[in-house]
């Protein structure tokens, strides 16, 4: 090669970043404050279309219309963007200084994972970052995607050699266990595939002897409608009432079946501090809970993820979790909610009260309240 050519080749390489995409990326992600990386083919398995499938025929996504309405493109990558040639998944860990222990029985549980700053706008915010530099330095297109899109990051990130799949559906790290966040940066890019994990759950079955519910038909299959986690979250109506005494303080989320994986031993507790607890979701007192009203709500969780379940919901869990308290001093927190326009929050007051009070009160509370009830899913609560 002439000296001039060489010399123009070597500028050409200069503009374009360093010489490895994959180890530069990497390293970028990680002084952003990742903490697990891997790269995988911009394609799922037919196996895993095809269990998708089966799950959604099943109806165990319940009411999560959105899993059903845009499946060809969770199944295929390539359907959701065909110039996609690669993925890199990135992991944020927020794993919990200590493993989540139950609490009092008048504080209500949140999730480890919404206790801190809704990690969408956290993991976003980095995502931009790498996507924009990695554009910046080798050029292609790019597009980010955090688990508001049609996209089974999990499968990814199992093809990416960030971990496995568990038996409790959630991936599972060998570093980080069961407490990975996960983001998606598509490109169009070239890069060579890591090698996907493998299975390490052997014959363990712990996370699925855990659910309260046994939410789980058999390893690795979730049948939503019995979730916890699904049905404080997601679940826009009434409860089961079968359900409800086995949610016990579970008022968003629920994190027995990730507690229980022994590779948790192996996971330090996160570092990105915009992750870190907040008061207000730490072991919060379930009669002040019950007491907010719709601008309370919004105010006291602004910027948390559990803002996005709404007032309603929320309450209708606090009640339904001061009902399983067997604690006498939450009666009047029940009975307060008794006027509220909300027939979903009414509803578990009187379930509640069923469980707090004596007969005798319950008696003088339905014929008091019960009887001028216009929502027919309360009054059965008060004939139940």
């Amino acid at each position: 090669m002439s000296r001039p050519i060489a010399a123009a080749a070597e500028r050409r390489r200069t503009n374009r970043g360093p010489a490895d995409p994959r180890a530069a990326i990497r390293e970028r992600a990680l002084a952003l404050g990742f903490d697990a990386v891997g790269f995988a083919p911009a394609s799922l398995a037919s196996a895993t279309r095809a269990h998708l499938a089966e799950y959604l025929a099943r109806g165990y996504h319940g009411d999560m219309g959105w899993m059903a309405d845009k499946a060809d493109r969770r199944g295929d990558p390539g359907v959701l963007w065909p110039e996609a040639k690669a993925v890199a998944v990135l992991g944020l860990s927020y794993a919990p200084a200590e493993d989540p222990s139950p609490l009092p029985a008048d504080r209500g549980n949140v999730s480890v994972y919404a206790r801190g700053r809704d990690y969408h706008d956290v993991l976003k915010k980095k995502l931009r970052a790498l996507a924009g530099w990695t554009q910046a330095t080798f050029g292609g297109d790019v597009k980010l995607f955090v688990d508001t899109a049609p996209v089974m990051e999990k499968p990814l990130a199992e093809r990416a050699g960030l971990g496995w799949q568990g038996k409790h559906t959630n991936l599972v790290s060998r570093t980080h266990g069961s407490w990975l966040f996960l983001g998606a940066l598509f490109t169009t890019l070239e890069l060579e595939p890591d090698a996907a994990h493998a299975d390490h759950c052997g014959e363990c079955r712990r996370c699925l002897d855990a659910c309260p519910t046994q939410a789980f038909p058999a390893p690795y299959l979730l049948d939503a409608r019995r979730c916890i986690s699904y049905l404080t979250i997601e679940h826009k109506g009434h409860i089961d009432a079968a359900l409800r005494p086995k949610i016990g303080n579970r008022i968003y989320g629920c994190d027995d079946c990730l507690a229980a994986c022994p590779w948790n031993k192996f996971a330090a507790a996160g570092r990105e501090a915009a992750l870190a607890a907040r008061a207000e979701s730490t072991a919060p007192r379930l009669a002040e809970l019950a007491a907010l009203d719709d601008a309370q709500f919004r105010r006291l969780f602004a910027g948390s993820p559990i803002k996005r379940t709404g007032r309603d919901r929320f309450v209708r869990n606090v009640l339904i979790a001061a009902g399983n308290s067997g604690d006498p001093a939450l009666a009047g927190t029940a009975e307060a909610r008794l006027a509220d326009a909300s027939p979903l929050v009414r509803a578990m007051a009187v379930w509640a009260l069923r469980r707090l009070v004596p007969e005798r009160r319950f008696a003088e509370l339905r014929a008091r309240r019960g009887a001028n009830e216009p929502d027919s899913m309360v009054q059965a609560e008060w004939s139940a």
